[in-house]
Order: C-alpha cells, then sequence, then structure tokens
C-alpha cells in the first residue's frame, strides 16, 4: 500500500456517526423485540454491562456505533411491520406439530431463523448435548438450543417427530421453515476464529471456567503450554464474561463508564492520576540485638481477597465537611495523622515524602479510622477535606470473587497448573485494566481499580499488624503479598496455598550489622 493509499482509506473512514435512538428507545426496542442484554451483546461482541451503559446514557463510537445503530434500526422495522400486520390480520390459530413437516425449535427471543445473522451464533460444543429435534448427541448449538445442522445429521424420522404437548402445557415456538443443509452465503465472509469452546451457557459460574480450560486443551490437542498461552491473551474478556454471569439476578447494575472527576484521570499521557494507593514498601532500620532466621511470607491470593471491598455503585459525587458515611465510598482528600511506629510497623499510607493533604482511597481511609479508634489507639484521625462517593456495598464482586476462588481452589487440589494460571491471569488483569487501558474497553472504573489495590495493601498492612500483637517482628512489608518477619509465625498464620493462609518464600539470616542486613533476602 503506498502512503496515498494510506491516507485515502483514513480519509474513507471518516464520515458523519451512525444516528442513534435515545438511550429509552434503545432499550424499548430490545424488550419489544423480547431479546436478552445477553443475546444483544453476543451479537455484537461486548459485555451485557457495556450494552446497560448504551441504554443508560452512554454513545458507542466507531464500528461497533454503526452495527448498533444497524440493529436498533433493524428491530424499528420489523417491529413496526408487524404491529402493522397484527392490526390488518386476525390471529391464527396455531396447528399441532405434524409428523410431516420438519421444525426447528427456537426460543421466543432468538433471531429469525431466515435471517443470515443468526449463523453467527453457532457454538462448538465440547461436550455434546443431546438435538432438540431428535434427541441424539449434537456438537453444535444454535440460537442457545443444541442441535444438528443438517438432516443427514438430524436422525428425526416421521414416526420419532415430538407429539403434540398435552392441553395446559404451553408450546414450544416452531418455525415452519425446514432446516437449512448448507450455510447462506454471506456479501463480506469474515475470518475464521477458534472454536468457541468456551462460555456456552453451562450451569454456573464454575462451569464457565472448566470449559473455557476443557475447549482449549481440546483446540490445542492436550499442549499445555499452548493452551495456557492462549486462555491467558484472553483472560481480559473471559473475565468480563464471568463478571456478567455472576452479576445475574444481583440488586444493582455495574455501570461500566459513569463519569470520573479530573482526579482519577491521568495527567499526562504517560503520568498517573492523583490518587495515592498507600503501597507498603517498608524494610525495618534497626533489628532485635543478635542475629536471627528471617521468614519471607507469601500472601495468597492478594487481590482475589482484595475484590471483597466497599465498592461505590454509581457516579462520584462531590462533598465537602462531612463525616465519613460508612454507607458510602469513593476517594477523599485528607491530611493523614502523624505515624509514630515507623521503627517497628509501617505507615499506613506508605512511604510518601511529600507533606501535606493527599487522596486516598476507602479502603486506606477506613485503616486510618480503625487505627485511630479506641481499640488501637495508635494514631490520630485523619483529618477528611472533601470526597468522591457514592452508595456502595461490600458484596458488588462476591460472586465473581468466589467463583475464581472455587476454581482456583480446585486446580490446586487436582494440580492443575492451566487453570491456576488462568485464574490468575482473569482476576490480576482483571483489576489492573479497569483505569485507563487499551486493552479492556468494556469497562472504565479507576476507582474501582484503585480501591481493589489499596484493599490488598491494607490487608497486607493488616497482617503486619497482627503479626506485631502476636510478639512476631515484622522486618519488611512490600506491595500486596511480601511479608517477612522473625519468629514463630506458624502459631500467627496457617501455611498453605488456600487464600486464607501463607507460604513460604524464603529465608535468610539477619543480625544487628546494618550493611549486612540491608544486602540479604533482595
Amino acid at each position: 500500500m503506498s502512503d496515498f493509499d494510506a491516507i485515502d482509506s483514513l480519509l474513507d473512514a471518516v464520515g458523519p456517526q451512525a444516528e442513534l435512538p435515545p438511550c429509552r428507545v434503545r432499550r424499548e426496542l430490545r424488550e419489544r423485540a423480547r431479546l436478552s442484554k445477553a443475546q444483544v451483546a453476543r451479537a455484537l461482541g461486548v459485555s451485557p454491562s457495556t450494552l446497560s451503559g448504551w441504554e443508560s446514557g452512554r454513545d458507542p463510537a466507531g464500528e461497533i456505533r454503526t452495527k448498533y445503530a444497524y440493529l436498533l434500526d433493524g428491530l424499528n422495522t420489523k417491529l413496526a411491520t408487524e404491529t402493522e400486520t397484527e392490526t390488518e390480520v386476525a390471529p391464527a390459530v396455531e396447528q399441532p406439530l405434524t409428523s410431516d413437516a420438519a421444525a426447528t425449535v427456537t426460543p421466543s427471543s432468538s433471531p429469525d431463523p431466515g435471517q443470515d445473522e443468526d449463523w453467527d451464533e453457532v457454538e462448538l460444543l465440547v461436550v455434546p448435548e443431546p438435538c432438540v429435534l431428535c434427541g441424539r448427541p449434537a456438537r453444535q448449538r444454535v440460537a442457545g438450543f443444541a442441535q444438528h445442522l443438517t438432516p443427514a445429521d438430524c436422525q428425526l424420522t416421521a414416526t420419532e417427530a415430538p407429539a403434540a404437548p398435552p392441553a395446559g402445557r404451553p408450546t414450544a415456538h416452531t418455525s415452519k421453515a425446514p432446516l437449512r443443509t448448507t450455510r447462506p452465503a454471506r456479501a463480506t465472509e469474515r475470518s475464521k476464529g477458534p472454536a468457541r469452546h468456551a462460555f456456552q451457557e453451562p450451569s454456573g459460574p464454575v462451569d464457565l471456567i472448566r470449559e473455557a480450560v476443557q475447549g482449549a486443551l481440546a483446540e490445542h490437542r492436550g499442549d499445555v503450554d499452548a493452551a495456557t498461552a492462549a486462555l491467558l491473551k484472553r483472560a481480559i474478556p473471559d473475565a468480563m464474561r464471568l463478571l456478567d454471569e455472576t452479576r445475574k439476578g444481583a440488586r444493582y447494575d455495574v455501570i461500566a463508564h459513569p463519569w470520573i472527576p479530573d482526579i482519577l484521570k491521568k495527567q499526562t499521557a504517560r503520568g498517573t492520576d492523583q490518587i495515592w494507593e498507600a503501597r507498603p514498601k517498608w524494610t525495618r532500620h534497626e533489628l532485635p540485638p543478635g542475629r536471627h532466621e528471617v521468614t519471607a511470607l507469601d500472601i495468597n491470593g492478594a487481590y482475589l481477597s482484595a475484590l471483597k471491598t466497599h465498592l461505590p455503585l454509581g457516579q462520584l459525587e462531590h462533598s465537602t465537611g462531612l463525616a465519613h458515611d460508612r454507607r458510602r465510598s469513593g476517594v477523599h482528600l485528607i491530611t493523614p495523622p502523624e505515624w509514630e511506629h515507623e521503627a517497628v510497623l509501617p505507615n499506613p499510607i506508605g512511604q510518601r515524602d511529600e507533606p501535606g493533604p493527599l487522596w486516598v482511597t476507602e479502603p486506606t481511609l477506613r485503616l486510618l479510622l480503625r487505627l485511630s479508634g479506641p481499640k488501637h489507639q495508635l494514631c490520630a484521625p485523619p483529618q477528611i477535606h472533601e470526597s468522591y462517593t457514592s452508595g456502595a456495598t461490600e458484596n458488588l464482586l462476591e460472586k465473581f470473587r468466589i467463583a475464581l476462588k472455587d476454581a482456583r481452589d480446585t486446580a490446586i487440589e487436582q494440580g492443575d497448573t492451566v487453570t491456576l494460571e488462568y485464574v490468575k491471569a482473569m482476576y490480576s488483569k482483571f483489576v489492573s485494566t479497569m483505569g485507563e487501558s487499551n486493552y479492556n474497553r468494556e469497562l472504565y472504573r479507576p476507582d474501582w481499580m484503585h480501591l481493589i489495590r489499596s484493599q490488598a495493601f491494607a490487608n497486607l498492612w493488616l497482617k503486619a499488624l497482627k503479626a506485631h500483637d502476636e510478639g512476631l517482628a515484622v522486618v519488611r512489608a512490600m506491595g500486596t503479598d511480601e511479608l517477612h518477619v522473625i519468629g514463630d509465625w506458624r502459631r500467627v498464620f496457617a501455611e498453605g496455598r488456600a487464600v486464607t493462609e501463607v507460604k513460604v518464600k524464603d529465608t535468610y539470616t539477619a543480625g544487628t550489622d546494618a550493611a549486612e542486613y540491608a544486602g540479604e533476602g533482595e
């Protein structure tokens, strides 16, 4: 392609954006067509939470906007035609299914079987399921129903056709069009991707993970390394689908792209926002006299445990001069208290050189308030100047967390390294790509990202406090999962690989010589 060809391609891509109806109309069209959010989102290649955003105030852009506008226009035309037909023609009496008419059973909300688009919904099954027509094993699912794609495969004969249902039972919606034997030609044939083994409406969230792993192993003929690499590449979209699955029936809709205050936006292209996460990076200056064996403990599943934190549900609202409300969550501008225990415990706000007010997250503020309370009395209360908060719940991601935890526990028990690495990638990348990321555009919640990470840091700090209170000497606290201690740590922490346990990362000897100590255990 020449330089001018490339420029022409750019010019061709520039044009007016497709018109979209108001958000209320978008939702009304979908509901009138009896289409679920999951069906529409799957057809457009996005998550149901993203579609919720489009129906509540946010607009898509680019090619996906054109596709969405095309869908809505088609729904509007089809629904208008059906309405006119209903007013002119009396509804026909539904005829029972006879043995001489082959029919494809489809759900009432599925696309018209006569349209080409429904062939995009063919899903390949790793484990065969009974065909809805003949009852024999089928390896394809169309519009949510397992079935054969050709009459030759589907052994439904005249004598095997399903009988009419007993009186009083609802009848299945049927189509009088015969089952097509060939896939219709498309104007523009898209390149085929890998077989869609994963996320095929199984019975629960953990099954999504298991079937994704089984599908990857089958696709790569049992090659563990290749299957693991493939699963890691798709960890982000798979995590979003798992989130949508665990949010079914929930009381709150996840707002994927709410308005965000400037303090949560990057100041420069390669810079950071104004939120301080209180990441621990502390090493004890002086050890007790003598030489000691130091154990570096690894905290299991730090980010996985931190998914249980108070997350704001909606758009953040600004407030000043108000006392802390435990029913809300967000970010706060505070003046932190003086910390007088640096010799034995890290500062709860981390190592910060600049004095004065700073923006902290909800977990950091709650930790400071807890430490200033009557139980600990380790510092004065922080001074809150202003806040951006919303109504919050600690259980917003709880089902998501439990699904990942259960899959992780099972993988460890069975020695399943593929699932273990896949699950780790799902929750770690889910957290790390919530902000301004090119890898996850379905969820833009930098406030959540900061809160979850800060919760992991706060959890590590509380483990350091527990070790100190139990008589251990805390030597080092780093990041989310590294705690170095002197003493019999097994009487304080359970050893193992579960998220409630710790494991030994390293052991080394340190003494009173500062230079010697600083060089060991690195």
